[in-house]
């Protein structure tokens, strides 16, 4: 039954080696045209900007790092990682949609965890990720799959930590998606 159930929604989602391939050509082709990689977090960096400059536009003007984002002549959210986050998010909820998976709001969790656990730990994974990111200067998609296609010796070490310490303490969270 379970085999079943596998391989139907399977069948919901693209090859995931097809899917490989189609993202490598995208980043080659990014590379090409922008003579950058991709990346997301300078999309939260740019929105982050904006927020605090509308708040509290004092502040930002005083402190050295929003300072450096805003003038007069370039705005934060005119910035080309911003619309690929946008276009992340509008091909994933189009993808669902076509795909027949978006039908109603749920969480999916392990059964001996509750949907809160899930959302709590997740909310905390990516607080981390996103601070964590700003540390490394810049986040995983743009460290170590740009910096792979490029031949950085970084872009190589970010991959093989970020995948190695991740196997190492995917044993104690297990229970969180198991």
């Amino acid at each position: 039954m379970q085999t079943k159930d596998m391989e139907e929604r399977s069948k919901q989602f693209i090859n995931p080696y097809l899917g490989g391939v189609m993202l490598g050509l995208l980043l080659l082709l990014t590379i090409y045209i922008t003579g950058r990689g991709l990346g997301a977090s300078g999309a939260v960096k740019s929105t982050v900007v904006t927020a605090v400059d509308k708040i509290a536009p004092a502040y930002a003007e005083k402190q050295a790092y929003y300072s450096k984002f805003l003038s007069d002549d370039h705005h934060p959210m005119n910035n080309w990682l911003v619309f690929e986050t946008i276009g992340i998010f509008a091909g994933a909820f189009l993808s669902g949609l076509f795909a027949g998976r978006i039908k109603k709001f749920r969480v999916e969790h392990s059964p001996n965890i509750t949907a809160r656990t899930r959302l709590i730990f997740a909310s905390l994974g990516g607080v981390f990720f996103g601070v964590g990111s700003q540390f490394g200067r810049g986040c995983s998609s743009g460290a170590a799959m740009s910096g792979t296609a490029t031949f950085a010796l970084a872009g190589f070490l970010t991959l093989l930590l970020m995948f190695g310490v991740g196997y190492l303490i995917a044993y104690f969270f297990r229970k969180l998606w198991i």
